[in-house]
């Protein structure tokens, strides 16, 4: 069952916040604040900010909120703290204090959830922000360009949106260079131009910016408004992923993955998914699942795949939940549940994971942690075949074959069949070759089931080789050839198929093929016999008795008789009777 690696993320957002703190992106998108309840809690590192907020400026106090809330300035996160300075910014009407309370009670960050606290806050943001923007300050002209943009406190207006964020670009503030350049990037409230885009990134980026750091990178990866240049992406990747922005570290951890640009280097994409997937990244705890699964520079271990794969799944990444499912079906890294395995399947099938369908269909089809259903297995069947899963359009094309789960049509299985093997599927490849050779679901063409037997012999298929020799054999869709019948008897004999194993021994017995032996052909007899072929055991028998390839042993040819005699081979029993051994 195969694992998957994401590709480059390509979207762009803008972003919402404090005018002197780096973010991970809109502060609705955050997971994982925890609330911090100590008895002290450390002030900001910038002491003059912390004089004026305590002096009961407005601003200074809405900015000593924000340093908690985004964990900035030398303090860690809390929630309370924040909702503490923003609720104090907010009693004496600062548009930044009131917006982020708003958000707070929007989100539930350090109080309880109250959509309409949280909307109530958001106009009168907006109120404020707009006095306090036509003022000139550029910080509320951004939060204002950002009340438009999601439309909080106000009809969601783009050009609005645009207006008040240009304003605050041309004062030089890096976040809204950035959400200016996402604006034009998504042709938001003004024309699509990504070479706009660039431009406005760029002056971000000159301040140090990350988000505008990583979303240059995307353009230089993409070709958009820039000349094409992985290069170029690397490196403004690797200068965002420095400042410990997750999505870049991500990106750059793909780049050494992949050993696009960089030197391709396991141990280096290990260390960069892991600082992203420690920030709830869930992209990258995907991929560092996979490399523990795999061992890619990292010592392998089921188990720890299974950790981050979880944490991923948990937050609905369908290709995690996908690969926690393959863990529970197979029991690596965790205690084998079928039951399990069909949850994660079933949420990453609903997401439309053809692999996590084709998979649910198997479970279904086999009664594994479902009620067996061969309707629902030929439902998640044609889910996933009809996306083009060659497994899935293979087991499809089995059910439609045999009537399981749908009325039996040979048409419809040869349908299937035959998309399945056009994509490599050997097993498919051979069942539409068997379709050909007996004119099932089409006209029978020995030509065309030669041609699907030898496509699924090359990929090692044991039963198409067998098949291909008997066609050579028998001269059917081909030139007869022993030469090459024993060639593909001899393939399909050393994978253990007793018929390849018995006629590999015939040509030997008869030297068709092959320079005659005994020897040889007692060899072949025998591994076939042993697998409980009714005719090797006959052939062996007459070997013993004769003695042709083995000391001469009538008992050991009666023991042999008797058994292809007991399976109710007539040539075995004839024999027996012959020699009055035994009475049929």
């Amino acid at each position: 069952m195969k694992k998957l690696c994401l590709i480059l993320l390509v979207a762009l957002v803008c972003s919402t916040g404090s005018a002197n703190a780096q973010r991970r992106g809109s502060s609705s998108s955050r997971s994982g604040k925890s609330t911090t309840t100590t008895t002290t809690v450390k002030l900001p590192n910038d002491a003059a900010l912390v004089r004026q907020a305590k002096a009961g400026k407005a601003r200074a106090q809405a900015k000593v909120g924000l340093c908690y809330y985004y964990g900035t300035d030398g303090v860690k996160e809390n929630d309370s703290e924040a909702v503490k300075w923003f609720t104090k910014a907010a009693n004496q009407r600062d548009g930044i204090g009131l917006y982020y309370l708003g958000l707070c009670y929007d989100e539930g960050n350090g109080v309880s959830k109250n959509f309409t606290r949280a909307n109530s806050l958001y106009k009168q943001a907006v109120t404020a922000l707009t006095r306090e923007a036509n003022s000139g300050d550029v910080d509320s002209q951004f939060y204002l360009g950002c009340c438009y943009h999601s439309g909080k406190g106000t009809d969601q207006d783009f050009t609005e949106a645009v207006k008040w964020c240009r304003l605050a670009a041309e004062q030089g503030l890096a976040e809204a260079q950035y959400n200016l350049g996402c604006c034009y990037y998504n042709g938001e409230g003004v024309t699509q131009s990504s070479t706009e885009a660039v431009k406005w990134f760029r002056l971000a980026t000159e301040q140090g910016y990350a988000d505008a750091q990583f979303s240059l990178a995307l353009c230089y990866e993409n070709g958009k408004g820039v000349t094409q240049s992985y290069t170029e992406a690397v490196k403004w990747y690797r200068l965002a992923a420095e400042q410990g922005l997750a999505e870049a570290q991500y990106n750059l951890g793909c780049c050494y993955y992949y050993g696009e640009v960089v030197t391709k280097s396991y141990t280096e994409a290990v260390k960069w998914f892991r600082l992203a997937a420690e920030q709830g990244d869930a992209n990258a705890q995907l991929n560092l699942g996979v490399c523990y699964e795999n061992g890619e520079g990292v010592t392998q271990s089921y188990t720890k795949a299974v950790k981050w794969y979880r944490f991923a799944a948990e937050q609905g990444l369908a290709e995690a939940q996908y690969n926690l499912g393959n863990s529970y079906y197979n029991g690596e890294g965790v205690t084998k549940s079928y039951t399990e395995a069909v949850k994660w399947y079933r949420l990453a099938a609903e997401q439309g994971i053809a692999q996590a369908q084709c998979n649910l269909g198997c479970c279904y089809n086999h009664g594994e942690g479902v009620t067996q259903s061969s309707t629902e297995a030929v439902k998640w069947y044609q889910l996933a075949a009809e996306q083009g899963d060659a497994e899935a359009q293979y087991n499809l094309g089995n059910s439609y074959y045999n009537g399981e789960g749908v009325t039996q049509s040979s048409t419809e299985a040869v349908k299937w069949y035959r998309l399945a093997a056009e994509q490599g599927h050997a097993a498919a490849q051979f069942n539409l070759a068997l379709c050909y050779y007996n004119g099932e679901g089409m006209t029978k063409s020995y030509t065309e089931a030669v041609k699907w037997f030898r496509l699924a012999a090359e990929q090692g298929h044991a039963a198409a080789q067998f098949n291909l020799a008997l066609c050579y054999y028998n001269g059917e869709g081909m030139t007869k050839s022993y030469t090459e019948a024993v060639k593909w008897f001899r393939l399909a004999a050393e994978q253990g198929i007793a018929d390849a194993q018995l006629n590999l021994g015939v040509c030997y017995y008869n030297g068709e093929g092959v320079t005659q032996s005994y020897t040889e052909a007692v060899k072949w007899y025998r591994l076939a016999a042993e697998q409980g072929d009714a005719n090797a055991q006959n052939n062996l028998g007459y070997c013993y008795y004769f003695g042709n390839g083995v000391s001469k042993s009538e008992s050991t040819a009666s023991s042999w008789f008797k058994k292809a005699a007991a399976q109710g081979n007539e040539n075995a029993q004839k024999v027996l009777r012959i020699l009055g051994i035994y009475s049929w």
